[in-house]
């Protein structure tokens, strides 16, 4: 697993996509919070995070796909798979090199945010009027839908050889789980279930921890999509045979 997890990591160094993948991120939300009047800091004058940590996950949403569509349909597509599998290592251990490969790219991709942390910190009237407990939530929340959208993004690149394909399919299912079950509660038509569809999806345990609350359950809830997301895609590489 270390294995595949250095020869990806170091593949995304040694090419341009991680270094896109991170300045669009930064650039993006460091024009949000810092230029745009209708969501700048500066213009609203509280010193929170909020803009970062509302949007983040929409970013992610199309940045982290564009990561991982290349994943097994690149292997596939340049003949590589079949020699990766010839290895002593099981299909698991594969999937789970590149699934961390992607989560570290991510986790890279957070960190400079804390630059504007220290910023907003700084700025507060008066200093340090920020508040941390959230924050230190909100920053675990994104890391655990960046973990969850990059089991997704796995499992669409272990469906299709087209990484075109695999980018819209990502994309679509990480929609759908952090604020498509939400949007479709809102449905007058669940009754009693609408409490329940909308628990589906991340966006209600994203928001519980962006309040602070870190909450056993909702940490347990990422991790229990991204196991079920890896535990799909090894399905789909033995019936697949690869």
């Amino acid at each position: 697993m270390l294995a595949v997890f250095l020869k990806e990591f170091n593949g995304f160094l040694n090419s341009l996509i991680a270094y896109i993948v991170i300045g669009v991120f930064l650039t993006s939300l460091g024009l949000l919070m810092w230029v745009f009047p209708d969501s700048s800091i500066l213009e609203y004058g509280y010193s929170d995070m909020s803009t970062l940590f509302n949007l983040g996950p929409y970013v992610f949403m199309f940045l982290i796909p564009a990561i991982t569509m290349k994943f097994f349909a690149e292997e596939k597509r340049t003949g590589t798979a079949e020699l990766l599998f010839t290895k002593p290592i099981t299909y698991f251990q594969v999937i789970l090199g590149k699934y961390f490969a992607g989560l570290a790219l991510v986790i890279l991709a957070i960190l400079p945010t804390l630059l504007s942390f220290y910023s907003v910190y700084v700025l507060g009237n008066p200093v340090g009027n920020l508040d941390i407990p959230g924050t230190a939530g909100s920053y675990l929340g994104l890391i655990l839908v960046g973990a969850a959208f990059v089991a997704i993004g796995v499992f669409a690149s272990a469906i299709t050889e087209n990484q075109v394909v695999s980018f819209v399919i990502a994309v679509f299912l990480s929609f759908l789980f952090f604020s498509g079950f939400d949007s479709l509660s809102t449905i007058d038509v669940w009754g009693n279930m609408a409490l329940y569809l909308n628990h589906l999806g991340m966006l209600s345990h994203y928001s519980s921890l962006s309040r602070g609350l870190i909450d056993l359950a909702d940490v347990i809830y990422f991790i229990s999509v991204a196991t079920v997301m890896l535990l799909f895609t090894k399905l789909i590489l033995d019936a697949r045979k690869w």
